[in-house]
């Protein structure tokens, strides 16, 4: 039986060691897929942030979830934002993050999207309800990987000009958003320094969630040290910032 803690408001989350044995994994990513198959789904995009727990837990949910008849799509470590675009680019039915966001390193979780729409409150009370009676449903899905990042920095480029040369510093917080948001930058014409770029699932120079200020002090200290027009510092997944002015 699971944990029905993990089973929150927006989103599926937990401790791994205590919520996300791999019997509790294979039970969840069985219900995952039979939700997306009772709701007319048949491919969903995988992608993970780079906790520790992330790559093992995408197998699982890979295995598992094609056993329920659903292609699944691997686009492989990006940051959330990536994620969502493969709703908008990728024929797919829908799609899976997996990431602990802004939470200790311990914790790891799971965003849900069906149909270009966030999965959360009673929907996400329907997973747990389905793993709970264990009726799963059984096929022969598909695997196949795709890389996005080129589409999605193209798609980012052709939407946004920068009106002027600007100094930006950047603090992917050893996240996902290391992956690509200094690239993204350098492509819009800005000159970009990135403070701790290396994704590292033990996020060894501070937390990860930048809305916290004590989270963000390298960011306030190198914007006004190298008279940046700003600094953006991002959470684990990348879909969380916290700003700072040229006045830190």
């Amino acid at each position: 039986m699971l944990n029905p803690y993990i089973f929150r408001e927006y989103d599926i989350r937990g401790v791994v060691t205590a919520d996300f044995d791999e019997p509790d994994l294979r039970l969840l990513a069985k219900g995952y897929g039979t939700y997306f198959k009772n709701n007319g789904a048949k491919t969903i995009s995988i992608g993970g942030d780079v906790r520790l727990s992330t790559p093992y837990i995408r197998e699982i949910l890979k295995e598992e979830i094609s056993r329920c008849g659903i292609d699944i799509v691997d686009i492989g470590p990006c940051p959330t934002p990536v994620q969502y675009f493969s709703m908008f680019h990728l024929p797919v039915d829908g799609g899976i993050m997996i990431t602990g966001s802004h939470n200790p390193p311990e914790y790891n979780g799971f965003k849900l999207t069906l149909h270009k729409s966030p999965v959360f409150g009673d929907e996400i009370q329907k997973i747990k309800a389905i793993t709970d009676t264990g009726d799963f449903a059984v096929g022969n899905g598909s695997i196949r990987h795709v890389d996005l990042f080129q589409e999605y920095m193209d798609y980012i480029v052709g939407s946004v000009t920068l009106k002027r040369p600007l100094k930006i510093i950047l603090d992917s917080g050893n996240g996902a958003a290391g992956l690509i948001a200094e690239k993204l930058f350098k492509r819009l014409g800005a000159d970009v320094i990135d403070l701790f770029p290396e994704p590292d699932g033990n996020f060894p120079n501070h937390h990860p969630d930048p809305t916290v200020v004590d989270n963000i002090q390298a960011l306030i200290k190198e914007v006004k040290q190298q008279k940046a027009d700003f600094g953006v510092g991002y959470d684990g997944d990348g879909d969380r910032i916290g700003v700072v002015d040229e006045n830190g």
